[in-house]
């Protein structure tokens, strides 16, 4: 039987590339140095974007993420292998063309868990991004998509049963889960459309999204030996679609109100799997709020935020089937000076959940500080906290998925050095945190909540 899917937040080895920025979309320069001087061998053209290779060796101490309080924590050397190929057709088109942009991006990443097979993955991930401007109109359709070739079995972390008769999975940090999750066979994609018609200092700008999650990995019922623990991972997408107004209160920087309707889709596990016909289904409206572009020429920022009314299906294990939320995102990248960067992101808005029926809170809060010392040798530090607050649910069934208000922190350092202007090596190091905000019964729940993990990576990448 086929079944599952879901993603999120992070990889055993996602951290590690190359350096320690992948936390956050870093608006800093490349550290590589430059050279005015031409290749004597070959020379990339102008339209061949991207021509990298690069191989990296990691040890990860905690690839599950689990306490050590039951279940003990195992390691792994991973080896991982990227190569990346990457086209911009829009020039080939001339300088009348209206296409500002044609890209295209290839980059699979071949990771290798020595000390735990099942874990080794390939990823597939395409991208491309079309841009045109004519006139007043301008348009923007982005597109990421990944594929997974992984495991299509999914981990097993219940060890035994607790005092109250349900098993030590349940006392798992909701974050345990994540990392696993990402490195099995599965689709993702995230599209986003957007229209802009500008008429002197305002604009109108449609646009849709989609948030898209499809797992590969087999159901089991978990209520029976030997699959008491077994993770079952749904499907589940956001789709939406709506409209901003704008009106420039400079020429670089404006403010924004705008208005979206969507569908957040959980799959509906099989009633030979789990007897709980809950699932989270829902419509909403957001009214948003918003600023964007550059009101110093050292800022760049871009926030929107308002009410979240929600709908939901009469199977959703919450309190409220009309509530109301906070949607909030945004970015900001400051130029402190000409060789150092700090980059913030955010975002808050509740999500159906990849790991239970009930639906959560999710709270994503990263910070990065890039540092180019030399030409040659570049510095990152990156913060980074999330949250999931499943106050919103109501079941407390089974493996008491409303219990939980889980949290990780991460924090990295990583150091970029170029040899030549097409030769880099890395070192990056990653600590990452999880812990219970929730008080439980019984009292050892919190513990088995807990997990500490390190990710050491060392890489090198060579540029075409």
């Amino acid at each position: 039987m086929k079944k599952i899917k879901s993603t999120c937040a992070r990889t055993g080895i996602s951290f590690g590339l190359l350096t320690a920025a992948s936390l956050i979309p870093s608006a800093h320069a490349d550290v590589v140095a430059t050279s005015s001087a031409p290749s004597p061998a070959w020379q990339k053209p102008a339209w061949l974007t991207d021509l990298s290779l690069g191989v990296r060796e990691s040890y990860d101490d905690n690839i599950l993420l689990v306490s050590g309080n039951g279940l003990q924590p195992h390691g792994s050397w991973i080896t991982g292998i990227s190569p990346k190929v990457g086209f911009n057709f829009a020039p080939l088109l001339g300088t009348e063309s209206p296409f500002k942009a044609l890209t295209f991006l290839y980059a699979p990443d071949i990771n290798i868990y020595h000390d735990a097979q099942q874990e080794s993955y390939d990823a597939q991930r395409l991208m491309n991004t079309i841009k045109l401007a004519e006139d007043n109109f301008s348009l923007s359709i982005t597109n990421s998509f990944l594929y997974n070739n992984g495991s299509r079995t999914a981990p097993t972390y219940a060890e035994s049963e607790a005092p109250d008769g349900n098993t030590l999975d349940k006392f798992r940090n909701f974050y345990a889960f994540a990392a696993p999750r990402e490195r099995r066979d599965q689709i993702q994609d995230r599209s986003t459309v957007t229209l802009q018609y500008d008429s002197g200092n305002t604009f109108v700008r449609p646009t849709a999204s989609l948030l898209y999650y499809d797992l590969n990995t087999i159901f089991h019922n978990t209520s029976a030996a030997p699959y008491i623990g077994y993770q079952n991972w749904p499907d589940r997408y956001d789709a939406n679609g709506g409209a901003d107004w704008g009106y420039r209160l400079t020429p670089s920087f404006a403010v924004t109100v705008g208005y979206r309707y969507g569908h957040q889709y959980q799959q509906q596990f099989p009633a030979s799997i789990s007897a709980d016909r809950h699932y989270s289904s829902n419509n909403y409206q957001r009214a948003l709020f918003g600023l964007e572009g550059s009101p110093w020429n050292w800022l760049t920022f871009k926030a929107q935020a308002g009410p979240d009314f929600r709908d939901y299906n009469s199977n959703a294990a919450v309190n409220n089937y009309h509530p109301i939320f906070v949607y909030a995102e945004g970015s900001a990248t400051a130029i402190i000076t000409a060789n150092q960067s700090l980059s913030f992101y955010t975002k808050e808005w509740e999500w159906v959940s990849s790991t239970g029926l009930v639906p959560y809170y999710d709270s994503t809060y990263m910070l990065t500080y890039h540092w180019n010392a030399t030409r040659r040798l570049g510095f990152d530090l990156g913060w980074k906290i999330l949250n999931a607050d499943f106050h919103s649910g109501t079941d407390l069934a089974g493996t008491a998925p409303s219990l939980r208000n889980d949290i990780e922190y991460c924090v990295s350092f990583g150091v970029n050095y170029a040899f030549t202007p097409h030769l880099s090596a890395s070192l990056a190091y990653n600590y990452n945190l999880g812990r219970n905000l929730k008080n439980l019964a019984p009292a050892f729940a919190p513990v088995y909540r807990d997990f500490d993990d390190d990710l050491a990576t060392v890489g090198v990448q060579y540029k075409f």
